[in-house]
């Protein structure tokens, strides 16, 4: 929960767990993620489901030790807030660094010439997966690789670098305008 009176000093937070919660960070391997680290979001509480009904196969994969996996990446600050950045399903691992889209798609967006993005991770032999940009440009614009490359520059690790990049009219959406980034991998993959 977000304070209003912590709104200004906080923009962006999703705020610090509610009274009865407790909520952590953690890493692919299970150990707790460092201050501004990110990691999944795991919670525990009264108010946290105790399972999912009729769904032991999904009870599986989302508890560990009465933690509830939320499936979303983020990161917590000094002061004990929540920063939600991404969804674990939609990271892709390249040459064995998690890449998180949303980190490569906000850096893609700061270009004039882009107006929506989206960025999947695709399957490689030689590096597990590799980042492919799938990008609406502004009408009447173009961009290239090597511009998101230039782009990219020292805002990202090389490796989070899109390898590719897919120029399309718009990214399907469902009703409540999320980007389909499923439909993406097959078409693109």
């Amino acid at each position: 929960m977000l304070d209003e009176r912590d709104i200004p000093a906080k923009i962006g937070a999703a705020g610090r767990p509610v009274r009865h919660c407790e909520a952590k960070i953690v890493r692919g391997d299970g150990s707790e993620a460092a201050v501004g680290e990110l990691g999944e979001i795991w919670m525990r509480g009264l108010n946290i489901t105790p399972g999912y009904w009729n769904r032991p196969d999904a009870n599986a994969s989302s508890f560990v030790d009465g933690w509830f996996r939320s499936g979303d990446v983020g990161r917590m600050d000094e002061d004990g807030y929540f920063y939600i950045e991404d969804r674990v399903k939609d990271m892709y691992i390249t040459g064995g660094e998690n890449v998180y889209p949303a980190e490569v798609e906000n850096a893609l967006y700061e270009m004039p010439a882009i107006h929506e993005v989206a960025v999947i991770g695709l399957p490689d032999p030689k590096w597990g997966e590799y980042g492919c940009a799938v990008v609406v440009p502004r009408p009447g614009a173009t961009v290239t690789i090597d511009e998101l490359r230039a782009h990219c520059g020292d805002r990202l690790a090389r490796y989070k670098h899109p390898v590719r990049i897919e120029l399309v009219d718009a990214l399907p959406r469902n009703a409540t305008g999320k980007v389909l980034k499923f439909e993406l991998r097959d078409r693109f993959g």
